[in-house]
């Protein structure tokens, strides 16, 4: 969520260079914007979310006296000192939880969500959501929104483009034919454990048994999931990667052969238009809104099903006709989906707004 709302404000920045813009954010040596003539960054001195925008929040935008609020992230104040634009990324706070792996950090964030969202999307004026299908899911809850409801979907970052295959993967050290890249983490829904067993099923049958490099995973976590799911055998073939940066990211996505991407559950799916903007296949989920936003540019599978994982990866590996198909419709796919027309639709609706009230 952090990431779409700041290539969002980097679109903003280029496209209005009118009115005035304060950026809240908190505190922390890590500056991913840089200050313009009208935009202006304010660092609210607290790494306590709750203490962050249920208290400085809202003082911050009563000494701005604000003619408008974007709150980016599912949820806002409880006291709203001026109108109110709320990014719905998705519901799934609001879901049967899946699982039980989650960290303390993700279960108290989840019961924040639980509270404040609800009332943020009330008094909201307007709120935006990232997929058709997540526009159903929320009007499934909150039928009384439809219409202040609108789908603006998320962008891909110029910086995720073909770079000059294999050679910039500078911190992955596997074989030139490329390797199987999955972004992972505890999250359940996430489906690192079938995705293991799928692996495991393709390194039975495949020729060349790519390596599968596993991002955003503590590595301790992993050898503990392996030895539970009785696949330790497996543990030189996968390399782990806890943390990489932007730019690591892109070089990471073209050097890999294929991305998996089996979620049970996306709001959107933006690491699917990112690795297509790269170069690599994608396969993916038939389900919730990744059929949207992947349309006929991936292979799409039952994520429960680790033998239809395994299956394409097979086949993929295989078909050379498929594969380049695969390259050369996914990226341009990916190309449209643009940060400007985020910014653009976002800027629109807050004028819409401001219009309103005049």
């Amino acid at each position: 969520m952090d990431r779409v709302a700041l290539e969002m404000i980097r679109g903003l920045q280029s496209l209005d260079t009118k009115n005035l813009y304060v950026i809240a954010v908190g505190p922390g040596p890590d500056r991913c914007l840089q200050e313009t003539a009208n935009f202006r960054i304010e660092v609210l001195p607290s790494e306590n979310y709750f203490i962050f925008e249920q208290i400085l929040l809202p003082r911050l935008v009563l000494k701005l006296k604000a003619d408008l609020l974007h709150c980016t992230s599912n949820t806002a104040p409880m006291v709203l000192p001026c109108p109110m634009v709320l990014t719905l990324h998705d519901v799934i706070f609001m879901e049967p939880k899946v699982g039980n792996s989650a960290s303390w950090y993700q279960k108290l964030g989840r019961q924040y969500r639980r509270m404040f969202a609800p009332m943020a999307i009330r008094k909201a004026k307007a709120i935006i959501t990232v997929s058709h299908f997540e526009r159903r899911n929320v009007l499934e809850r909150y039928p009384q929104v439809i219409n202040k409801l609108k789908v603006i979907y998320n962008g891909v970052g110029e910086q995720f483009r073909v770079l000059n295959k294999k050679s910039h993967s500078q911190n992955i050290t596997l074989e030139d034919e490329g390797y199987w890249l999955m972004l992972g983490n505890r999250d359940p829904k996430k489906n690192l454990e079938t995705t293991l067993i799928a692996f495991t099923n393709y390194l039975k049958c495949s020729k060349t048994k790519k390596k599968l490099v596993v991002a955003d995973m503590d590595e301790s976590y992993l050898n503990q999931l392996l030895t539970r799911l009785g696949l330790s055998s497996i543990r030189d073939f996968v390399e782990v990667k806890s943390y990489l940066s932007s730019q690591e990211l892109v070089a990471v996505y073209n050097g890999a052969f294929g991305f998996l991407y089996p979620s049970l559950r996306e709001s959107f799916g933006l690491p699917i238009l990112e690795a297509m903007a790269c170069g690599t296949p994608v396969i993916s989920s038939s389900t919730s809104a990744i059929p949207e936003i992947a349309g006929s540019c991936a292979i799409l599978v039952d994520p429960r099903s680790s033998q239809q994982i395994a299956d394409s990866m097979l086949v993929l590996e295989s078909d050379t006709t498929l594969y380049d198909l695969l390259v050369d419709v996914g990226s341009t796919h990916a190309q449209k989906f643009g940060w400007n027309n985020t910014a653009r639709q976002t800027l629109n609706t807050y004028i819409e707004i401001l219009r309103s009230l005049a």
